[in-house]
């Protein structure tokens, strides 16, 4: 039984979140046994699906109540990318360790299956810069949670964040409280 099956669930309403379930799909023993992928690339693939996800993500938040959007490495640049380019506003990558030119701040965290430290670089906003931050999947939070912080470290006020799908059972929103969290579909 799939999500779609069993009645979809998200911050945007059950016909969003089967849209976006519709798309996901789940591969097994990834990237360690036991551990179920959810792979958002079919929903990227689709363009009029794709679409609508961004267009919904920006119709939450207000196209006027952010001045860049943040993506977390890797497939948050793709959502970033196209919120930034849909608004006129810029997009600023949030790296994995090592992947910036410049002088940055850096977090680390611990992940559902291990460690890792996350960068941006020192000056890429100005002092309350407003910023929007969007990633695939939230779960333990650990990565929304550093990247949170870079943001604010770095001068910039986080203005929402959003995530195509939340883990609810890994307690992500929990750790992120008090902030806001926007999943368009949570399992």
């Amino acid at each position: 039984m799939t999500q779609t099956d069993i009645g979809a669930r998200g911050d945007s309403g059950p016909e969003t979140a089967r849209l976006v379930a519709s798309r996901v799909l789940d591969v097994p023993d990834f990237p360690k046994p036991g551990v179920v992928f959810k792979d958002l690339m079919p929903l990227f693939a689709d363009g009029a699906v794709f679409r609508e996800v961004i267009d919904g993500i920006i119709s939450h938040h207000g196209r006027d109540s952010f001045d860049a959007v943040v993506g977390i490495e890797a497939r948050g640049f793709v959502i970033a990318a196209a919120i930034a380019y849909a608004t006129g506003v810029g997009v600023v990558p949030v790296r994995k360790a090592g992947k910036l030119p410049r002088a940055a701040y850096s977090a680390s965290y611990a992940l559902e299956y291990g460690e890792a430290t996350l960068e941006v670089h020192q000056d890429a906003f100005t002092a309350g810069h407003r910023v929007l931050v969007v990633d695939d999947v939230l779960a333990t939070g650990g990565t929304a949670e550093a990247t949170m912080d870079l943001v604010e470290r770095a001068g910039g006020t986080v203005s929402g964040f959003t995530v195509l799908m939340e883990l609810g059972f890994l307690g992500g929103r929990e750790r992120l409280a008090p902030r806001s969290v926007h999943a368009l579909l949570t399992v």
